[in-house]
């Protein structure tokens, strides 16, 4: 591994090799020194490579005075203050001797995080970004990523940098968490694959995978509905649907502790009070149909921007291991 010092370089095209580890967005804010902590954590617990990455583009200012035209800001002075940043990351998470590489890349922060999302494993930002360099690779940068992202995303607020702590306080904070990874599902395909990485998750870091679906409560919205909706038929079935994809997971997961849990209530609320507590929450992105309510979607949104710890939103793709679901019991085709 690279000393901290060294370790930063421009990147030029074709020169850099495609990340294939964990991807970090770093700009020198608050928010990014806890993405930072976390996803270096993560790569040493997944044994691959973290790769810290900064973006930037050259402001153009229109002239002043009597000639037209327009006036740039030196190239060379934004690069080193952006190199400056990525050394100074790199030396808060030296010591957990990773394999780490820095770069700074010349463009949108959203484009370039996107782009190297094509072979990254994860990739990691903070969320609601102010100031740092250039006051660009987070905040909107954030919301846009985990749609666009080739892989899967995780977006670390500010509220968790007391886990990110080396300290007493850091210590105080993971001993008030469960050793728990707790995955929303809905019934939908996303749902099911966002449940087997949320279990490979669980796994590999030794918790218990909690498995949440919430049913939204009756509402005088239903009045319109034309015959009442039989809420205890309705939970019934969806329980024994839980009950058809536990036995579908234990069987790929036979060793892997869990708990399904069926409650009446908001999901956006139910999944924010759950990121309180767990290591990790874990969500699928664009759920349709699926269980009264429909989980995912906007509310994989709505989580994001309230959560007190961690979210990773997965998205859809094909998984061998969802082929025989059928097998196990009834499920809801959407």
């Amino acid at each position: 591994m690279s000393s901290p010092e060294e370790m930063p370089q421009a990147a030029t095209p074709g020169a850099v090799p495609s990340p294939t580890g964990i991807v970090v967005g770093v700009d020198g804010s608050e928010q990014s020194t806890c993405a930072l902590i976390w996803a270096a954590r993560e790569a040493k617990l997944r044994k691959v490579p973290l790769h810290l990455v900064t973006a930037y583009t050259v402001p153009i200012f229109a002239a002043s005075g009597l000639d037209g035209g327009y006036a740039t800001v030196d190239d060379d002075v934004i690069r080193q203050g952006a190199e400056a940043i990525l050394r100074e990351g790199a030396a808060k998470v030296a010591h957990l001797e990773v394999e780490m590489d820095a770069r700074v890349e010349n463009g949108d922060a959203a484009g370039v995080l996107v782009e190297l999302s094509e072979t990254a494993e994860l990739l990691v930002f903070g969320s609601r970004g102010r100031g740092g360099f250039m006051g660009r690779l987070l905040g909107s940068v954030s919301t846009a990523l985990p749609a666009h992202a080739k892989c899967p995303t995780v977006t670390v607020p500010l509220s968790c940098a007391p886990r990110m702590s080396e300290g007493p306080e850091g210590a105080e904070a993971i001993s008030k968490l469960e050793k728990v990874v707790t995955v929303g599902v809905d019934g939908s395909d996303q749902a099911r694959y966002a449940v087997l990485v949320a279990a490979e998750q669980a796994e590999r870091s030794g918790c218990t995978l909690r498995i949440i679906c919430a049913v939204q409560p009756y509402t005088g919205s239903l009045a319109w509905m034309p015959a009442p909706v039989d809420r205890e038929a309705l939970f019934t079935e969806i329980q024994e649907q839980l009950d058809a994809g536990e036995k579908w997971l234990l069987n790929h997961f036979p060793k892997l502790p869990m708990e399904v849990t069926l409650v009446e209530g908001s999901a956006v609320e139910t999944l924010v009070e759950a990121t309180k507590t767990s290591e990790l929450v874990v969500m699928g992105t664009r759920g349709r149909g699926g269980f009264a309510g429909m989980l995912l979607g906007s509310t994989t949104e709505g989580v994001r921007h309230h959560a007190k710890g961690p979210i990773m939103v997965v998205h859809d793709r094909e998984d061998p291991r969802q082929g025989d679901r059928s097998a196990f019991g009834p499920l809801l085709s959407v």
